[in-house]
């Protein structure tokens, strides 16, 4: 019998949502597409970006001429809520349909409310990269497991919120970035970083280049790496002995650290686990990278 604390982690294998998951990632791409036709600009991509709610996962307001709108995945009611400031409204819903269709209603529900995105109707940093209006392959859509995902996020968004708050340096939203279907969270030590060199699929160098501008650890959750999706740490540039400080956790081939979800949910105290990966992982770059962290980290 689970005890109150691991049962408000909610279990999914990957294995048994693998389709819903690949045709949510393309439906979140095309959302956040659409609010980066419209946001402006926020240094390391911080504009483009989804942020869990109580029912799901939304684009947060985006200005549109005098006014603004909004778009939220409701995984309660499985249904796309889109809203404008003048009291304009429509739903969609979130049913099993191929991507292609999705994007049509999309932009129609939206046309009909008096916005006609310019978008680059091709996902990101995929390996194969069908266009929105072409995707027949992309179909599938399991209501529960993606109401379960929803809870995985917004478990993992408190954990990472409180970590976020014992930081004062620069620092990212806890967001979620919809090209590699992950919710992050980012710190920065205020110095430059070499260049990234790129290499992510279907994403121009100059994307990388602008997300990893700037030195930085970063941390998030996303639904692979384990059984039942995990958790990432990892800095750039990565600094000597950061593997071997890491050991516990350092995937050679990912050249990052992962946490599998199953080991977090299924601990006593899933939030202790997770928050001592995070300062340790944390900790393990700082000190590295000789970080000023007395002037960065939050007293008391």
């Amino acid at each position: 019998m689970q005890n109150a604390i691991t049962a408000s982690w909610p279990r999914l294998r990957v294995a048994d949502w693998a389709d819903t998951r690949d045709t949510l990632h393309m439906w979140t791409q095309i959302i956040g597409k659409i609010r980066m036709a419209y946001a402006p600009a926020v240094n390391h991509w911080w504009h483009v970006t989804l942020y869990p709610t109580a029912r799901g996962l939304t684009t947060s307001p985006v200005p549109y001429r005098e006014g603004a709108f909004d778009i939220e995945f409701d995984f309660l009611d499985h249904r796309l809520r889109l809203r404008t400031s003048d009291g304009g409204s429509s739903d969609i819903a979130l049913e099993p349909k191929p991507v292609a269709t999705f994007y049509g209603e999309t932009l129609e529900t939206l046309a009909a409310l008096g916005l006609e995105p310019q978008i680059h109707a091709i996902p990101n940093e995929v390996e194969i990269a069908i266009p929105f209006a072409d995707d027949h392959k992309n179909k599938s859509y399991d209501g529960e497991a993606a109401h379960l995902f929803w809870q995985q996020l917004s478990q993992a968004e408190r954990v990472l919120g409180r970590f976020r708050s014992e930081f004062v340096g620069k620092a990212s939203p806890v967001h979620f970035f919809w090209g590699a279907m992950d919710l992050a969270y980012t710190r920065f030590s205020g110095r430059v970083a070499p260049a990234h060199p790129g290499g992510v699929p279907n994403c121009p160098p100059a994307v990388m280049q602008e997300g990893y501008s700037h030195e930085l650890a970063s941390f998030g959750f996303w639904p692979g790496g384990g059984e039942e999706g995990a958790f990432y740490a990892y800095a750039y540039p990565e600094p000597p002995g950061y593997p071997e400080r890491t050991a516990a956790f350092y995937d050679q081939d990912l050249r990052e650290c992962v946490l599998p979800y199953e080991t977090v949910a299924s601990a006593p105290d899933p939030d202790a686990v997770l928050t001592e990966f995070l300062r340790s992982t944390y900790a393990a770059a700082a000190d590295l990278a000789r970080w000023e962290r007395s002037a960065l980290e939050a007293k008391g």
